[in-house]
C-alpha cells in the first residue's frame, strides 16, 4: 500500500544516480557484555561518530511489540494518521521535515519520550485501545533509557571523568527533553523504472540532542558520512542498535567526538521503518566543554543552554551546520 501522494518534481530532483556506495562493514561493533567497551566506545566516537551495539539488553518482544504497532499505524488511511495532529514539531507528519522547506519521501510520527503528556486524541489513533500503545511504548522507552544511560556511562569511564553519570544524569532527570520517532519510508514504485536510483528519504543532517539509539527493520536505506567527506551505506541489522553521538555530546567533548553526519535513502521495492529514541538534556541545561577534557586546549564552543540551541536548530535547514553559531571565535 502506498501511503505517500505521488513524488513532486522537487523530490524528483533529489535523485542522484551517486547515490548507491556499496554497504560498509567497518561500522565499530561493540559488546555492551565485554570489559573493553569503554575504551572501544570512545574510539568509535572519536573516529566515526556512529557505531553498532550487540548485547544490548533490550528484548526482542519489545522491539517487536513497538515494531507492530508502529506499521499497524502507518498502514492506516491517511485521513485517519492525520488525526494524530500537525507535526509543531510534536505529531505525526508527511513528506514535510520540519518548517523550512525540506522534504522527503518519508512519513513519521514524532512525540515525547514521555507519553503521560499526549493527549487522548493523539493516543486514539492506535485504535480502540490506545492504552495497549503506552504500555509497549513506555517498556521499550524504559529499556532504551537504559540503555542510551549505560553507554553514557561507559563513554565516561572510557574519557576517566567523574562521576560517571556526569551525561546520563541528563537523560535520567524528570526534565529531560527527550524525543522518540517512528519513521516509515515507503517503497517508491515510480523509481522502479530508474535502474535501482534511490529517493532521499531523510535527507542529511546531524542530531542535535546528546545521543541518539536508532533500531530499523532489515531494509537498508542508513548512509553516514566518513571524516573524508564519504558516503557508506550501514549495513541493516533488525537485531542491533545503531549509535549516533550529537551535537550536544560533541559540544561536551570539546569536538574530540563529533555528530555523525547522516541520511536515509529508500527505494522502490521494501519500505523501511525505523525507531530513534534521541536522549536530551533538560531545556534549563546549560551545555559548554568540560572543563576536564579542555585542558591545555582552547574551548572551542561558548556556553548556550539546550533550549537556545534547540531554538535555534529547529529554525535552520537540516543540512545546515547547527555548532556554526555556537563557536568561539579566536581572538585576532
Amino acid at each position: 500500500m502506498v501511503v505517500l501522494s505521488k513524488p513532486t518534481i522537487e523530490q524528483y530532483s533529489y535523485i542522484r544516480n551517486c547515490l548507491n556506495p556499496t554497504l560498509y562493514s567497518g561500522i565499530p561493533l561493540i559488546d555492551l557484555s565485554k570489559p573493553d567497551s569503554d575504551h572501544l566506545i570512545v574510539k568509535a566516537c572519536e573516529d566515526f561518530g556512529f557505531f553498532k551495539v550487540i548485547n544490548h539488553g533490550i528484548s526482542m518482544e519489545s522491539i517487536a511489540n513497538l515494531e507492530s504497532q508502529a506499521v499497524r499505524f502507518f498502514s492506516l488511511p491517511l485521513s485517519q494518521k492525520e488525526k494524530a495532529g500537525p507535526s509543531a514539531p510534536l505529531a505525526y507528519g508527511n513528506k514535510s521535515i520540519g518548517p523550512n522547506g525540506d522534504i522527503g519521501w518519508v512519513e513519521y510520527l514524532l512525540f515525547t519520550a514521555n507519553l503521560d503528556s499526549c493527549s487522548q486524541t493523539f493516543l486514539s489513533v492506535f485504535g480502540e485501545n490506545p492504552e495497549k500503545f503506552r504500555s509497549v511504548f513506555n517498556d521499550y522507552i524504559s529499556a532504551v533509557r537504559k540503555m542510551a544511560c549505560k553507554i553514557l556511562e561507559l563513554l565516561a569511564d572510557g574519557l576517566k571523568l567523574q562521576p560517571r553519570n556526569l551525561f546520563s544524569r541528563l537523560l535520567m532527570d524528570e526534565q529531560s527533553d527527550s524525543v522518540f520517532r517512528l519513521n516509515h519510508y515507503p517503497p517508491c514504485p515510480e523509481l522502479q523504472a530508474s535502474k535501482g536510483a534511490n529517493m532521499i528519504g531523510f535527507g542529511e543532517h546531524t542530531d542535535p540532542q546528546i545521543i541518539s539509539l536508532l533500531r530499523s527493520n532489515n531494509t537498508s536505506g542508513l548512509q553516514i558520512s566518513l571524516r573524508d567527506g564519504n558516503w557508506i551505506s550501514v549495513p541493516p541489522d533488525q537485531n542491533s542498535f545503531f549509535i549516533n553521538v550529537g551535537d550536544s555530546l560533541q559540544v561536551m567533548t570539546n569536538g574530540r567526538f563529533q555528530s555523525v553526519r547522516h541520511r536515509v535513502l529508500t527505494n522502490s521495492l521494501k519500505s523501511r521503518v525505523s525507531m530513534i529514541y534521541f536522549g536530551g538534556p533538560p531545556l534549563s541545561e546549560k551545555i559548554a566543554p568540560l572543563p576536564s577534557l579542555v585542558e591545555g586546549e582552547k574551548s572551542l564552543y561558548k556556553e548556550f543552554t539546550w533550549f537556545d540551541y534547540k531554538k535555534s536548530a529547529y529554525n535552520l535547514r537540516l543540512a545546515d551546520n547547527r555548532l556554526e553559531n555556537f563557536k568561539r571565535i579566536a581572538a585576532p
